[in-house]
Formats: structure tokens, C-alpha cells, sequence
């Protein structure tokens, strides 16, 4: 075979294949993002992900944990509260989307339906169980009337003694979730409609069962994908007004489930919470892997629920207290609760001398959001979050005897839930092994097309020194005797 032919079919080839890898590096990505971008705007054409929006299959679960009073006689008598941790008792979260509604200018509306199921395998302990917290309609109550007339504290401490209602409750875990029956909720009801959050039973988290997070509209991410998930309005409002600052009322990042894609490192998680009545913000922490798929892990900054004395922009959340409390009073029918990090973690530590039988941990008691930057997926998730009531005696109100000015632990819930089974194997497949099939084909390309160009240059080196070696014949030299014919014209023989 002429080697010339071999040398240019081997360095086109090559030259074909190196240049279809380089090309691939630098399309490969585009390619990658833009299928990211189709398969994630929110519409009813892309199946699949818009059922894991609409219905989200991934399973969620809250795990709430009481702090059982085990001094209430003491705390009475002005001693510091004792409290001993108890739970958690799970609870499988069903999440569901409901009157979804498109609109023209690519947001989409819905309301988003919780509701609740016992875990009693994944429990410590069952919702039977009785536990002592203090009775927030009582203390609470006697905080809000505390600059009331003198004579109106003391009616109102004989309403609670007309009702037997007592500063501590003693009930079983399920009743106070959920409610129980209460002659003091019926009475307020039916004559100060409005003052209580629950017009039926009484329960921590009685409006959160079976109840709505309010109506959200958001961005499809169609007309731009890096607004996809970010709130639009709530409930019609596009600022709140529970607040002292437009900065605090501010509603700002997306619903808190999802979030747009192509996240770098400097990117930050801001969402709108109803149940703490304000934006929240989680900042980078760490790169991680779970399952093979590469992760960015983002948690709660020191700065959320400092004071405005510590972080001036926290102004407006006031009035407050010590660093690490955010008072929710403006949206909670101005009952004196606040919100902190589980065992008062990230919080002044004067808050841990006041209450007996708090170890804050960040593994146990810190938040943390583990997403998949490239998609703005969350893969882990784990919200804590605990409820305080600031209780102290009240003259007039003999209910609070001689309780001491404290801001008091009562639950703390974790809502967690992370991508498991066909979803993370589908998620891996598509966002991690066929990206990096590209990743080898393209270098593959590149390599076998260099190779190739090597070989060409081996080839044409062989050829040409494989003629410089041939022997080299003169004019003189006898050809071969095989080369010698007889010429038939003449008789002679003749030399070819």
C-alpha cells in the first residue's frame, strides 16, 4: 500500500478527531446547561420535574422535641426552670400543590396544602405521652396585659381561675400539637373573635395541620431561568408589614424548595418563611458529595437572629432581646413569642444561664440546606428551628407568682427530607454520569486524534528514510542475467 496514502488518511482522520473533541469542550457544557435550563422551567410539558414540583415526592418528616418543665413549683417560686429534652416524635410531612394557576407574565400562582402523619417506628416515645409546658394562654396573656389597668389584670386573672387555668399544662404530646378542648379558648372566641390564631381547639401546631402556607406566586424561569422559583408576591403583598424597616418587610428569594440553577460558591439561599413572618437568608459553608453527586452545603449565618444592636440591618425585627431571638410577637396575635435555633445555638450565652438543661450543639441543633449547585436542586435538608415564650410575674395577675424575667424554651422541630431511591438514581445518571461520559468522549476525541497525527509523522518519517536507504546503481552495472532477453531482429542478445 503506498505509504503516502496511509500518512494522509492517518492526519485527516486525526486532525478530524482532534478538532470535533475541542469543539465538544466548549459546546459539551453549553449543551449540558441548556438541556438544565429546558428540563427545569416550570411547566406541565416537562413531566417529570413538574410533578416533583407540583406533588414532591421526596419523603419529609418533622421530628418535634418538648422541653418538659421538671420544677414548675420552683420556677413559681422564682427559681431558674428546669427542663429535660423529650422526643422526637416524627411526623411523616405530605406536601401538595393545589390550585395552580399560570399567568401570562411566567409566574404561576398556587396554594401549597401540609399535612401530617405520626411516625410512631421513627418516634421515642408516643403521642400519648404527657409532657409539662407552660400554658402560653396564661403567661403569655399576662405579659401582653402587663401595661393594662390594674383592675383589668386582676379580671383577667379571675377569668383564668373562673376557667381553671393554671401557668403550666400537664398533657399528653398529641393534645398539645393538635389541640385540646378548652372552656378559655371557647370563651375568647365567642367574645374577642379574632384574639386567639385557632377558632377550634388549642395546639401548637393546630393551624399548621390540614392548612395552607398562604398563596404564593412565583417565576416559571421562562422568560429567565435565573428568576425560576423566586417569589412574585404573597398573598398578593410583594413587601410585608409586620415589620419596622421596608428592608425587613422585604420579600426576597424563592419559596424555600427550590432554587435557581448555576449557584457559585459566592451564591447565597435567600427565602420567604410564612411561619417565622420574614425572609431568611443561609449563606456558602462547604463543598460535599452524597451519593456521587457533588454538593454545595449552606447554613444559617451568626448574624439571622442577632439583635439590631449586633447587626444594624436586624433593626427593623425589634423590639428585641439578647442576640438570637427573633421576636414574632407583630404576627402572633402579640403574644410575647421568639424564634431561635434549637437549645438557644448561635445565641447570647447569657441565654443558657437562665434556663437549666440546654447543650447547644451545631451537628444536633444547627440548620443546614444541601444543594446541588448546578441545578439548584436541594439533595438534604434539615430546618431547626424552636419556639420561646418570654414569661415573668405580673402583679395582678397571681397566676405568674414570683417567675423571674425569662425568655423560655418550650419545642423545637427539625422539618428534614433528602433525595433517596429512583430520583437520586435518575438525578445521578443525568446530572452526573452523562456529563461525564461527555467530559471522556471529548478527551478521547483529543487523544486518539493525536495519536493519530503521531502515527502520520511515524509513518511519513519510516518512508522516507527507508528510500534514503536503498543501493543506488550506474550506468555500468550488468543488469541482472534475469533481465537479459534475445533480441529476434537481429540475432543478438540484448541487455534491458
Amino acid at each position: 500500500m503506498n505509504t503516502s496514502k496511509i500518512t494522509i488518511g492517518l492526519f485527516v482522520a486525526g486532525t478530524l478527531m482532534v478538532v470535533f473533541g475541542t469543539i465538544l469542550v466548549f459546546v459539551g457544557p453549553i449543551i449540558i446547561d441548556d438541556q438544565i435550563v429546558k428540563n427545569l422551567v416550570i411547566d406541565p410539558k416537562n413531566e417529570m420535574t413538574y410533578s416533583m414540583w407540583k406533588d414532591v415526592p421526596v419523603p419529609f418528616f418533622m421530628s418535634v422535641y418538648f422541653f418538659n418543665v421538671l420544677n414548675p413549683a420552683e420556677v413559681l417560686a422564682g427559681e431558674k426552670p428546669m427542663v429535660e429534652q423529650r422526643g422526637p416524635y416524627v411526623y411523616r410531612k405530605r406536601i401538595q400543590k393545589q390550585n395552580i394557576t399560570f399567568h401570562p407574565n411566567d409566574t404561576v400562582s398556587y396554594l401549597e396544602y401540609r399535612r401530617y402523619f405520626f411516625e410512631p417506628s421513627m418516634s421515642v416515645g408516643n403521642e400519648s405521652d404527657v409532657v409539662t409546658i407552660p400554658n402560653m394562654l396564661v403567661l403569655g396573656a399576662a405579659v401582653m396585659m402587663e401595661n393594662m389597668p390594674y383592675a383589668v389584670r386582676l379580671m383577667v386573672s379571675a377569668t383564668f381561675k373562673t376557667f381553671k387555668e393554671g401557668p403550666f399544662l400537664t398533657k399528653s404530646v398529641g393534645e398539645l400539637m393538635w389541640g385540646y378542648d378548652s372552656k378559655l379558648v371557647d370563651f375568647l372566641n365567642k367574645w374577642l373573635p379574632g384574639m386567639l390564631p385557632s377558632t377550634g381547639k388549642f395546639g401548637l401546631f393546630s393551624e399548621f395541620n390540614n392548612s395552607n402556607t398562604g398563596l404564593f406566586t412565583i417565576h416559571t424561569g421562562k422568560d429567565n431561568i435565573h428568576l425560576i422559583h423566586k417569589v412574585d408576591s404573597w398573598n398578593g403583598l410583594t413587601k410585608l408589614t409586620n415589620w419596622r424597616t421596608p428592608q425587613c418587610n422585604m420579600i426576597n428569594g424563592t419559596a424555600g424548595q427550590m432554587w435557581p440553577p448555576f449557584m457559585t460558591k459566592q451564591s447565597t439561599l435567600p427565602f420567604y418563611s410564612p411561619d417565622a413572618c420574614r425572609s431568611l437568608e443561609l449563606i456558602y459553608q462547604r463543598e460535599g458529595i452524597m451519593a456521587g453527586i457533588p454538593l454545595y452545603r449552606y447554613v444559617a449565618p451568626k448574624t439571622m437572629f442577632a439583635n439590631g444592636s449586633d447587626y444594624a440591618p436586624n433593626e427593623g425585627f425589634c423590639p428585641c432581646r439578647q442576640s438570637g431571638l427573633l421576636n414574632v410577637s407583630s404576627c402572633r396575635s402579640n403574644a410575647p413569642m421568639f424564634i431561635s435555633h434549637p437549645h438557644f445555638y448561635n445565641a447570647d450565652p447569657v441565654l443558657l444561664d437562665y434556663v437549666l438543661g440546654l447543650h447547644p450543639t451545631e451537628d444536633q441543633h444547627g440548620l443546614f440546606i444541601d444543594i446541588h449547585p448546578m441545578t439548584g436542586v436541594p439533595l438534604n435538608v434539615s430546618i431547626r428551628l424552636q419556639l420561646n415564650l418570654y414569661m415573668k410575674s405580673v402583679s395582678g395577675v397571681g397566676e405568674t407568682g414570683k417567675i423571674s424575667e425569662v425568655v423560655m424554651p418550650m419545642i423545637w422541630f427539625e422539618e428534614s427530607g433528602y433525595i433517596d431511591g429512583e430520583i437520586l438514581t435518575t438525578f445521578h445518571t443525568n446530572l452526573v454520569v452523562l456529563p461525564m461520559v461527555m467530559e471522556y468522549v471529548q478527551y478521547c476525541f483529543i487523544g486518539l486524534g493525536l495519536a493519530s497525527i503521531l502515527a502520520a509523522l511515524l509513518v511519513y518519517h519510516s518512508g522516507k528514510t527507508f528510500k534514503r536507504d536503498l543501493p543506488c546503481r550506474t550506468q555500468t552495472d550488468e543488469a541482472p542475467a534475469a533481465y537479459k532477453q534475445t533480441d529476434t531482429l537481429n540475432g543478438e542478445t540484448a541487455k534491458i
